[in-house]
């Protein structure tokens, strides 16, 4: 875990509300109504890592489709 900016900080805390929405569109909202706030920028964390680290490696690889 790294320390985050004020900015992704920020980020995160907006991205919430994103979640929620992609949640309840998909009525799974409900397991997380009593989760605190550090659980859910977990899931938000971990989404971002994710997604950074695949673009990476496609990267890398030379995978750039342009």
């Amino acid at each position: 875990m790294i320390d985050k900016t004020d900015m992704e900080i920020r980020a995160i805390r907006e991205a919430r509300r994103m979640l929620a929405e992609a949640l309840s569109d998909m009525g799974l909202m409900e397991p997380f109504f009593d989760r605190p706030a550090t659980d859910i920028d977990r899931v938000i964390e971990a989404c971002v890592d994710g997604f950074q680290a695949a673009m990476q490696r496609q990267s890398d690889a030379g995978d750039v489709p342009f």
